[in-house]
């Protein structure tokens, strides 16, 4: 077991750069990476970093230098030839061969393109742009190095052996979390805590609590380097960057209208009928269903990943009743704010009416609420997204209005193509 107080005391080292291989991000990446790679591989996107904490000054909590060497460090990061080898011949979800031999040798060649960064009111600006195969892998990475830097600036300041209670504590918060899911009869709770986690180090031993803790409900991590380490299954699905870009590419309202479903049309074509998992909330989850095409109602089920998760799922079961399709077969999967006393009364409310499934983010990978007296370690929330698609605005609407991103006056276009009205805002639970 690493000692990760002694490890984060001499955080220096060679051994324990923040981001350490191409596979340390979300394996729902690399899944939509070869679609996009078959589909749209010429497409010129931006990314950008936003920081939805207004009150976290990242530019004069994290030194520019640091930041710098770090993302440097990523661009020099190649796959190994081991890691080429899991990919190519492990089993995903049942099938061997998930990534093919095109994508799988553009894969191997690839080095992250450039970024541009520079300080603004207090915050760092941050973005990529180039080709989307290529700046889409750069989400992930760049998040985990702002949350790590941002940790390290507190615990810079900490003694060795503050820094020893400080994770015993830590490792003592996250078991009596893990002993309170243990009771619940047919739990199925994989790790998503890639994006927002405290560190590498801090993720890789939540996974093996969660191992050991939970066993067999415990399904797996969306993180690729420790489903490898760990040999454990990596998860992951399809994100909201696929609808996003789809519909800023659409070059009228009915090509809008129907970008979602193109996205999942192209979804289901790639992966042969596997993977066969609806996230409807881009554009607002009850737009989406109310224009679904049939065919998407023998999908396995759906993802709930913002506004109220009660309501999201009813109108789910409602709209699978209405088909014709028996809600009891199909899958539900919560990955928004979660914490145990979510997952518990999810569970409880759904099980048995639909499958019930979580993936448990940033409150697994990154909890230290209350273990620093000025709160300074709290988790906060930064996403980076795609802005722009060939020189294009892109519009998220979210079940959550503070989820909401675009200009407005394209946030206004989308809302009357795809019939939302009013929103809720709900706070960004993290």
């Amino acid at each position: 077991m690493v000692d990760i107080a002694r490890r984060v005391w001499n955080h220096k080292w060679k051994i324990d750069p923040i981001v350490r291989s191409l596979l340390d991000t979300d394996f729902y990446k690399l899944l939509m990476c070869q679609s996009i790679f078959r589909n749209k591989p010429d497409t010129s996107v931006t990314f950008s970093l936003i920081n939805r904490s207004k009150n976290i000054k990242l530019a004069e909590l994290i030194d520019e230098d640091e930041l710098r060497e770090q993302l440097d460090h990523i661009r020099s990061l190649s796959l190994s030839r081991g890691e080429s080898t899991w990919l190519r011949g492990n089993t995903f979800y049942g099938k061997r061969q998930m990534f093919r031999s095109d994508f799988m040798e553009w894969f191997e060649k690839l080095k992250l393109p450039p970024y541009h960064l520079e300080k603004k009111a207090g915050q760092y600006e941050l973005t990529f742009e180039g080709s989307w195969p290529e700046v889409m892998l750069w989400e992930v990475p760049a998040l985990s190095v702002l949350m790590e830097l941002r940790g390290r600036a507190v615990l810079n300041k900490m003694a060795k052996f503050e820094l020893e209670v400080l994770y015993a504590r830590a490792m003592t918060k996250l078991w009596e979390k893990i002993e309170s899911l243990r009771h619940i009869e047919d739990l199925k709770i994989a790790d998503f805590g890639t994006r927002r986690r405290h560190s590498f180090l801090w993720q890789d031993w939540a996974v093996q609590a969660m191992l050991e803790g939970l066993e067999d409900k415990f399904i797996g991590t969306s993180n690729c380097l420790i489903a490898m380490k760990r040999d454990i299954e990596a998860i992951g699905t399809n994100a909201h960057e696929l609808p996003m870009i789809y519909s800023a590419l659409a070059k009228n309202d009915e090509e809008l209208a129907n970008a979602p479903y193109q996205v999942l049309a192209d979804w289901h074509e790639e992966h042969d009928g596997n993977l066969r998992i609806i996230l409807p909330d881009t554009y607002g989850t009850e737009a989406f269903l109310k224009r679904a095409p049939d065919w998407l109602k023998q999908w396995t089920g759906i993802r709930i990943d913002s506004g109220d998760p009660v309501e999201g799922t009813e109108a789910a079961i409602a709209w699978w009743q209405n088909k014709g399709e028996n809600p009891e077969d199909k899958l539900v999967i919560f990955s928004d704010g979660l914490d145990t006393s979510m997952i518990k009364f999810l569970h409880e409310k759904f099980n048995g009416r639909v499958k019930v499934s979580f993936g448990w983010g940033t409150n697994l990978t990154n909890d230290f609420r209350d273990l620093v007296s000025d709160g300074s370690l709290d988790a906060f929330s930064l996403v980076c997204k795609p802005i722009k698609a060939n020189d294009r605005s892109t519009v998220k609407l979210s079940d959550n209005l503070n989820k909401a991103l675009g200009p407005s006056e394209e946030i206004n276009r989308y809302k009357r193509v795809f019939g939302v009205k009013d929103q809720k805002s709900f706070d960004i639970f993290v």
